[in-house]
C-alpha cells in the first residue's frame, strides 16, 4: 500500500481520456465512409473522404497510443520517486510522521514504526491520537489548529520542550519533536519529525539527582564547620581571652609593657572570636537549623542591612516554614541575591518578599540600583545568577529576572513545594 496516494492523482488523465475518445471518433467515422463508398448509391468523392478519415484514425490513434506510453513511463518515474522518497524515509533515524487536515495518519516511515511499536499498515488512515497519551489528547487538536492558524511553516527541534508519545504497548516516553504544515489541493498537511529522548531525559534526571546530592552533602558538610567554629573554636577563643584577661588583671600596674601587651592580645582575640563567628554564619547560620527559615531569613535581611548600610524591607509570609532541602534551597537564593545586591548593584534600597502560594514557594528581591543588560557577555567569575537557577532548577523551579540598565533588578523564583515538605508535618528542621 502506497503511503503516497497523493502522487498518483498527478497523472494527466484527462489528456489520455481526450485522446482515446478523438480517436475512437475517428474510427467510428472512418467505418462510416467505409460504408458509403461500398454503398450502390456512393458519391465520387467519397474515396477521398474515406482516405483522409482513414488518416486522421490512425493520427488518432498514434496520439492516444503515445499518450499512454508516456502516461506508463511518467506512472514508472513516479512509483519510482515513490519508493526512493519512502526508502529516504525510512532511513531516517527519527520518526516522521504525516497527517491531513483530519489528523488522519497518511505518512509513517520505519523509524515511528520502532519508536511507537505500531506497524504502518496499522496506522495508515488512524487518527495521530493513537500515538499520543489520553491526558494530553483533549488538548492536541487545539494547539493543532491555532498552529494551523499562525502561518508559521516549522518549529525547530531542540528548543528544549519535552512532549510525551505513546507506544502501543501503553507506555509513556519522552519526545522532541519540530512540526511543519503544507497546503495542497487536498487540503492542509502536516508532518512532525520526533525524536525518542528517553535516554537524554533519564540521564538529566540522574544528573540532576547527583547535583542534588552534592548540594545536599556540601550543606551537610557547611553545618558541620560552622558548628565546630561555633562551638569549639569560639569557645575556646573566648576561654582564651578569659584566662588572658585574668592574667592582665594579676599583673601589676607597674608592669605596663606586660599589660599593653596583653590588651593588644584581647583586642586581636576579640577580633578573632568575631572573624569566626561570621565565618560559621556565613557557611551555614545555626538559626537556620535550630529556629527554622522564618528567623533565619530576617537574620539575613537585618545583617545585610548592618553590614552595607542598605535599608532592606522584608515581606515575610510567617507560614513559610519548610523542610529540607527547600529551606536550604530559599535561604541560599535569598542569600545569593543579596551578595549579589552588595556587589554590583549600587542600591539604595533592597525588597526581599518571601511568601507561599498554594503549593509553591515564591521569593523575589528588587533593587533601584543600576541594573544590567540579560544578554550582555557573562563576566567569567560572575557565577551568581548561574547559582540561582542551579539551585532552582534543582527542585524543579523557575526563575525570572527583570533588568536593564539604569533601572534596577527585580529577581523572582517560584519553587514549588510538595504538602510533605511541610516542616509542621516533617518536623526536619536540618
Amino acid at each position: 500500500m502506497s503511503q503516497f496516494p497523493h502522487v498518483g492523482d498527478t497523472l494527466p488523465k484527462r489528456r489520455r481520456s481526450t485522446a482515446i475518445v478523438l480517436a475512437v471518433l475517428a474510427t467510428l467515422t472512418l467505418l462510416a465512409t467505409v460504408h458509403l463508398v461500398f454503398s450502390p448509391h456512393s458519391l465520387p468523392g467519397l474515396p477521398l473522404v474515406a482516405a483522409l478519415a482513414a488518416a486522421t484514425c490512425g493520427i488518432a490513434w498514434l496520439v492516444a497510443g503515445r499518450d499512454a506510453a508516456r502516461d506508463r513511463a511518467g506512472k514508472r518515474a513516479l512509483e519510482g520517486a515513490d519508493a526512493r522518497l519512502a526508502g529516504l524515509l525510512d532511513s531516517a533515524m527519527d520518526a516522521i510522521i504525516t497527517v491531513d487536515s483530519d489528523q488522519n495518519v497518511i505518512l509513517y516511515n520505519k523509524a515511528a514504526e520502532r519508536i511507537f511499536g505500531w506497524p504502518t499498515r496499522e496506522m495508515l488512515g488512524q487518527p495521530l491520537t493513537r500515538l499520543i497519551p489520553q491526558r494530553h489528547r483533549d488538548a492536541h487538536g487545539g494547539q493543532v489548529r491555532r498552529f494551523g492558524q499562525t502561518g508559521t511553516t516549522s518549529r525547530r527541534m531542540g528548543d528544549g520542550t519535552v512532549l510525551y508519545g505513546l507506544r502501543a504497548s501503553g507506555e509513556e516516553f519522552p519526545l522532541e519533536a519540530s512540526i511543519s504544515q503544507l497546503d495542497t489541493a487536498h487540503g492542509k498537511l502536516y508532518t512532525v519529525i520526533l525524536r525518542d529522548v528517553t535516554e537524554r531525559v533519564r540521564a538529566a534526571e540522574e544528573l540532576s539527582a547527583f547535583a542534588s546530592a552534592a548540594h545536599a552533602i556540601r550543606e551537610s558538610e557547611k553545618t558541620r564547620i560552622a558548628r565546630e567554629l561555633h562551638d569549639e573554636l569560639a569557645q575556646s577563643l573566648t576561654a582564651i581571652k578569659m584566662d588572658a584577661t585574668l592574667v592582665r588583671e594579676a599583673i601589676p600596674r607597674e608592669a605596663s609593657a606586660v599589660r599593653a601587651k596583653l590588651d593588644d592580645m584581647l583586642g586581636l582575640l576579640d577580633t578573632t572570636v568575631a572573624a569566626t563567628r561570621r565565618i560559621a554564619s556565613d557557611l551555614r547560620p545555626l538559626l537556620l537549623d535550630d529556629l527554622g527559615l522564618v528567623p533565619a531569613i530576617e537574620w539575613l535581611t537585618h545583617n545585610f542591612s548592618q553590614r552595607h548600610g542598605v535599608p532592606c524591607k522584608l515581606s515575610l509570609d510567617e507560614d513559610v516554614e519548610l523542610g529540607e532541602p527547600y529551606a536550604t534551597a530559599v535561604f541560599r537564593i535569598v542569600q545569593e541575591s543579596l551578595v549579589n545586591v552588595a556587589k554590583h548593584a549600587g542600591a539604595s534600597r533592597v525588597d526581599v518578599r518571601v511568601e507561599r502560594t498554594g503549593a509553591a514557594v515564591v521569593l523575589e528581591v528588587a533593587d533601584d540600583g543600576a541594573g544590567f543588560a540579560l544578554d550582555a557577555p557573562r563576566k567569567a567569575s560572575s557565577l551568581g545568577l548561574m547559582g540561582l537557577r542551579e539551585r532552582a532548577r534543582l527542585l524543579q523551579g523557575t526563575v525570572e529576572i527583570d533588568t536593564a540598565p539604569g533601572r534596577g533588578t527585580r529577581i523572582r523564583v517560584l519553587i514549588p513545594v510538595p504538602e510533605t515538605a511541610d516542616a509542621a508535618e516533617t518536623g526536619d528542621m536540618t
